[in-house]
């Protein structure tokens, strides 16, 4: 990639040491929240067609793999691209999953997790024509509140093949951009960490509702932020005349397995020139204003996104594995439809239920990309990641059955492990906790109470000391930065996210719940560990543990019966 850019690089440590929060003080928010100002979670083209997506019921379901089976590879057989998968795929990825309701106030939960339930995430489609949802293939913004996509741009025929030279049959393309002044209107300059966050949740969910279906993704990190922008139409200053502007963040390859030949090569980027001529073809429809008032400037966030811009990279290509023809496997747990939509974070720990042990060690497990596996033969979705593991857990042990409370580490890349232990206090154990699967490279530091410490290093948040156990994301941030550059900044937020998605899966699947931790004291965090220095860095923190649930709340189905009215771009009520 070439020698990074001494001035973006400063750019980014710089930001990422100005957002750190510290016992004696925190990162600049606004201090207090403009409530009149708070920006609409859900974006709109005005003036653009809007195909709704059939709402299917579970008999409409497509032979639902088991949620266990997904984290198999090639688990299920792949169904046909239509309207009703391509329904299932959003469904089970960006949709509104329920709505909650307390008195008078009602706000939407989605598929995909978000800090604050802000949701700055917007997802976009490229796809070749499809009955019942284009007859003509297009650049589509996806609604989820009305479950729905707006065309934004026609695409001939010839310009989508030449688009897709190369890919497998059918293969369509999913874009993710961020909101900032979403998540910004509430946490400051600390927001753009959080967008990254999501946008890892968020690639996280599409990789796993491809695998519902049988379906294939990858991430193409080939794409510089420039050509995204164009290729999404996030650089149409007429569109976005009167509104809050997005910033791109990455696009994903999906397709289904049939008629994939084994050892053929994916290609990780799209030809520039085409996509400028995508550029100009007609597009259609005007983003709406999210909030009444400008949005709140903060120039640090400016500046770090400007500096952690992806430029074009070196074209390379995946080699692409058999497709599996074997069917799903049958009464071996939840479907995997079940555990997606009943997903909900933690609000509050109930500070008894504890997990076995054997739970423990397979939620791990699922964070295991087997780095030393060509990259789409790894396990779902790591397999949606093109490059090696990066993050590394530290983990509070307080209640799992069979283990001793304390301090834990993960070395998620094997070969990582005695790195690990070298950036270490020198005083840790280091000990395989007994009934430790030999794959798994988990290892006991030190025995002992860790529920206040835990908490007090999560900005003193009880729901980190009172679940069944906690983590930080730790990455390997300085090696990575320097030799790839400042955009790789971005990629380690969007693995520690896809981290994330995975437990929070995971302790559904388990009968317990997880949620984000954005807010924890950086310094201290790595002081716990013995970290000095910026080799390694905390980017995230979970925590898992029995749900109190808040008896005040009303849940309610996600999307009910639609409203009738034209489909013809305008807000429907």
């Amino acid at each position: 990639m070439g020698t990074p850019d001494a001035s973006q690089l400063e750019s980014v440590l710089r930001y990422h040491e100005r957002t750190k929060h510290h016992l004696n003080r925190f990162a600049a928010g606004p201090g207090q929240l403009d409530w009149a100002n708070q920006p609409d979670p859900f974006r709109r083209y005005q003036g653009a067609a809007l195909a709704r997506l059939p709402l299917l019921g579970a008999n409409d379901e497509p032979l639902s793999p088991s949620y266990a089976s997904l984290f198999d590879s090639g688990a299920a057989a792949s169904a046909a691209l239509t309207a009703k998968t391509l329904s299932r795929f959003f469904e089970y990825s960006l949709a509104v999953s329920a709505w909650k309701q307390a008195g008078g106030t009602r706000w939407a939960l989605r598929a995909n997790p978000s800090s604050g339930n802000l949701h700055p995430t917007e997802g976009y489609l490229l796809i070749g024509a499809l009955p019942g949802v284009a007859a003509l293939p297009g650049v589509f913004h996806y609604a989820p509140k009305e479950h729905a996509l707006e065309r934004r741009a026609d695409c001939p025929q010839a310009l989508f093949a030449r688009m897709m030279r190369g890919f497998p049959p059918r293969t369509f393309l999913v874009g993710l951009s961020s909101v900032v002044w979403r998540e910004a209107w509430k946490y400051g300059e600390r927001a753009f960490r959080y967008c990254l966050h999501d946008a890892g949740h968020a690639l996280g969910a599409l990789r796993i509702a491809a695998a519902t279906l049988g379906w294939s993704a990858v991430v193409l990190e080939g794409l510089a932020d420039d050509t995204l922008e164009t290729l999404l139409g996030l650089d149409r200053d007429a569109d976005f005349a009167d509104a809050e502007r997005e910033s791109a963040e990455l696009v994903m390859a999906v397709w289904p397995s049939e008629g994939v030949q084994d050892g053929a090569a994916l290609p990780l980027a799209l030809e520039p020139a085409a996509v400028q001529e995508l550029a100009r073809q007609p597009w259609h429809g005007r983003a709406n204003r999210l909030s009444p008032q400008d949005p709140v400037p903060w120039e640090i966030i400016g500046s770090v996104a400007a500096a952690s811009r992806k430029p074009p990279g070196e074209p390379r290509a995946l080699v692409l594995p058999q497709p599996s023809t074997r069917q799903p496997a049958a009464g071996a747990g939840p479907a995997a439809g079940r555990i997606i939509r009943q997903r909900r974070s933690l609000q509050a720990c109930d500070g008894q239920t504890s997990i076995p042990a054997e739970r423990f060690y397979r939620m791990l497990s699922r964070l295991m990309p087997r780095a030393e596996l060509e990259v789409l033969r790894r396990p779902v979705p790591w397999d949606a990641i093109p490059w090696a593991p990066a993050i590394h857990l530290c983990l509070f042990v307080h209640r799992v059955d069979g283990l001793e409370p304390g301090l834990y580490a993960l070395a998620r890349d094997s070969a990582k492990l005695d790195q690990l232990k070298r950036s270490m206090r020198a005083e840790f154990a280091w000990e395989a906790p007994p009934g430790c699967p030999p794959d798994l490279p988990l290892r006991l530091l030190e025995r002992g109470d860790a529920r206040e410490l835990a908490t007090q290093v999560s900005c003193r948040q009880e729901i980190a000391g009172e679940g069944a156990f906690a983590l930080g994301m730790i990455a390997e941030y300085r090696e990575h930065l320097v030799a790839q550059g400042p955009w790789f900044y971005r990629r380690l937020f969007w693995e520690a996210g896809a981290i994330g998605q995975v437990l929070y899966l995971e302790a559904e699947a388990a009968g317990v719940r997880a949620t984000g931790i954005g807010c924890y004291f950086d310094d201290p965090v790595h002081q716990v560990f013995g970290l000095s220095g910026i080799d390694l860095q905390s980017l995230y923190h979970f925590t898992v543990g029995g749900a109190v649930d808040d008896p005040r709340l009303t849940t309610l189905p996600a999307y009910g019966a639609r409203p009738k009215g034209r489909e013809d771009g305008m807000d429907l009520p």
